[in-house]
């Protein structure tokens, strides 16, 4: 159980106080607009230093106040206890781990792991090609360093060599076509390797669940290899310089894993546009299952799950075969309306929660 306490100073609507979140689950319930979602974006935050709901750190700044802090204790692997402090001042962020100056939030990789389930992960079934790659780029930043470093360096030439186009510094193009090249290689190697593993994992999730059977995920790489699927670095440099006259028109890069795409297939044919509502929703829950399962495999460590409201869309069956099928965690938070059958779900060790206008109230059996 990783995530002991954690203390509010001015963060949304939730008061000023500690939490006691010692509990392998913990349930959150309450009615809509009453501090659920806030009480799990904490948790997020403290394990990323970043929000799943904005990129703006002003927007988490309780109303009429200059700046908010968060303080969260956990318990590490080998039991002892740690300390993330998170505090923002209207201008600047600072995050401290046990009293030391965190610099970058990849040194927060593996400090507590969350998987999160919500409302906007349908955008990785039906969304653009971008949020697609986003999540797989997520199932590997929660655990590979060297990968976080090689997808910003990959971005930061991406974005040199676009400029370069715009102002038509043609000579330039060899010296960044050998850096993206090499770079992009290791980015669509490790995705294609990922996607590979998601695959042992997915498609009999899906057919336990739903019935259906043979359903995929298929990787598009926009660089394609002559004998294997993805290319070497030569011949992805190959590949930038036959498209340089496109570029050049264009003024953009139009190739390399920034243009990848991520398919689900059924038996060889593209399987969201006929899916229902609910298959789709089923999806991208799944997906969060098996990336919680991915990271488990991968790393032999097991995640907090965090689940917001993704329950309420499936009829009761699914919820309880979702419920049921749920991978192995260290830690579970939860939100339910209060209509909600929660009761059916929790253990005999299951904290609850009341939510109410930012506070909480422990409602005990």
């Amino acid at each position: 159980m990783p995530v002991l306490n954690i203390s509010y100073v001015n963060f949304r609507n939730l008061k000023n106080a500690s939490i006691d979140l010692l509990a392998k689950e913990v349930y959150f319930v309450g009615e809509n607009g009453q501090g659920k979602s806030n009480l799990l974006e904490s948790v997020y935050y403290s394990a990323y230093g970043s929000s799943f709901r904005t990129h703006a750190d002003s927007e988490l700044v309780k109303e009429g106040k200059s700046g908010f802090g968060l303080k969260t204790m956990y318990r590490e692997e080998n039991g002892s206890t740690s300390t993330l402090f998170v505090s923002y001042d209207g201008t600047k962020k600072k995050i401290e781990k046990n009293g030391k100056t965190v610099k970058d939030r990849k040194e927060l990789i593996n400090t507590m792991p969350c998987v999160l389930f919500c409302h906007d992960d349908l955008e990785f079934a039906i969304g653009e090609p971008e949020r697609k790659r986003f999540f797989i780029d997520q199932c590997l930043s929660m655990y590979d360093v060297l990968y976080i470093d090689v997808s910003r360096r990959y971005k930061k030439i991406l974005k040199t060599r676009n400029l370069t186009l715009k102002e038509m510094k043609f000579d330039m193009l060899d010296a960044f076509d050998m850096q993206l090249a090499e770079n992009g290689v290791f980015i669509q190697k490790k995705r294609g390797d990922a996607i590979f593993q998601f695959n042992q994992i997915f498609g009999k999730l899906y057919e336990d669940i739903t019935g259906i059977d043979g359903v995929s995920i298929k990787y598009e790489p926009s660089w394609k290899g002559t004998e294997l699927p993805l290319p070497s670095q030569n011949e992805a440099m190959q590949i930038l310089f036959n498209k340089r006259e496109m570029d050049k028109v264009m003024q953009t890069t139009m190739s390399g894993p920034h243009r990848d795409r991520i398919r689900f297939m059924r038996n060889g044919t593209n399987f969201v546009p006929t899916a229902s509502t609910g298959q789709r929703r089923l999806l991208a829950i799944l997906l969060r299952v098996a990336q919680s399962i991915f990271y488990t495999q991968t790393t032999g460590k097991k995640p907090v799950l965090l689940m917001d409201d993704v329950l309420l869309e499936l009829d009761p069956d699914k919820r309880q075969s979702v419920t049921a099928m749920l991978p192995e965690y260290d830690q579970l938070f939860c939100t339910f309306l209060p209509g909600e059958p929660f009761e059916r779900y929790k253990r005999k060790t299951t904290r609850v929660y009341k939510i109410e206008k930012g506070e909480w109230n422990e409602q005990r059996d």
